[in-house]
């Protein structure tokens, strides 16, 4: 399922910079300890709906808080250091003008749960409930993996993006990344001879599944069905099974997507998964995003045409095609 990746690939990346953390800060290496000045409050903001704002960058002698989210009457720190010490420490500076915030305390590098249960000093009034308002990396996590789809999707782009010098989880060969490796050599441009016969009318199958925005795409890409039969099958002389894999990869990404999106938005969706599957493959092409795009564009197309997604008008009633 998709969401299990997406969980997959953010707790990886998170689990993996709390320990590099912890590990650094204890060998006083502190270069990842300023990205994640800047890395955390937007996570944060991500994570919870925060609108977090780094008063290091104005401010670098702030006292006893690094983060303020003025429109939510919020205040937080983020530590290395995750002990009573310190949060004591932190509510002890000169806090006045935050009387009447939410404080936050979140320990960036290991699981700090006996810290909820502790009493705290708190002399200027802030709110702070420290079962809930203290935040550790398990915490974070469970929190992340109680999200919809789309905010888990947009919380990996962003470790993607951020974290893209960190380990990346083991990679694999793929034979998707192979097959787009093959079809980004092709000039797609070029005409290709006369189409093969489709055993069916796609229109109708497009009418069929009510797919509106995807139909442009479709049209665009279905002349280069035969195309794409002739690279399967040069392809498919390297060992058997090789373009059914393939064409299962696509079928079982499209099978896992959410009943509740319309036609079009899983059409679509599937493009993006298999992209993002071959991003991850060891054997990833380095071609630019855009030819990527075009690549697979093609491939679920004539996934559809073969009718290995979206049903088959012609097919009885009880079969999923």
């Amino acid at each position: 399922m998709i969401r299990q990746e997406y969980f997959n690939f953010i707790e990886f990346r998170l689990s993996c910079l709390a320990t590099r953390l912890e590990l650094r800060g204890g060998l006083n290496v502190l270069d990842l300890h300023i990205h994640s000045e800047d890395f955390y409050p937007r996570l944060l903001n991500l994570v919870f709906g925060w609108n977090l704002k780094n008063l290091n960058a104005t401010d670098q002698n702030a006292a006893g808080i690094d983060l303020v989210d003025s429109g939510q009457r919020l205040v937080a720190q983020v530590s290395a250091t995750g002990t009573k010490q310190k949060i004591n420490s932190a509510l002890a500076k000169d806090l006045k003008a935050y009387s009447g915030h939410r404080f936050k305390f979140i320990c960036i590098t290991k699981a700090a749960p006996q810290l909820r249960t502790q009493t705290y000093e708190n002399p200027y009034a802030l709110v702070f409930v420290p079962a809930t308002d203290i935040h550790d990396c398990p915490s974070l996590i469970a929190a992340i993996k109680a999200l919809d789809t789309d905010k888990m999707e947009a919380i990996r782009n962003f470790l993607r993006a951020e974290l893209k010098n960190e380990a990346d989880p083991a990679k694999v060969e793929s034979n998707l990344a192979t097959i787009v490796k093959s079809i980004s050599e092709q000039d797609w441009q070029a005409p290709g001879g006369a189409p093969e016969t489709i055993p069916y009318e796609i229109d109708g199958k497009i009418t069929f599944n009510q797919l509106d925005k995807a139909r442009a795409l479709i049209d665009d890409y279905k002349l280069h069905h035969h195309r794409l039969a002739k690279i399967y099958s040069e392809y498919d002389r390297q060992g058997r099974n090789k373009s059914l894999s393939i064409l299962d990869a696509i079928r079982r990404d499209f099978l896992s997507l959410d009943g509740a999106l319309t036609a079009d938005d899983k059409f679509f969706r599937t493009i993006t998964v298999a992209k993002e599957r071959i991003r991850e493959s060891a054997n990833a092409p380095s071609i630019a995003d855009e030819e990527l795009e075009l690549c697979i564009g093609i491939l679920v197309v004539d996934a559809f045409i073969r009718c290995k997604i979206f049903k088959n008008p012609a097919a009885p009633a009880h079969a999923y095609s």
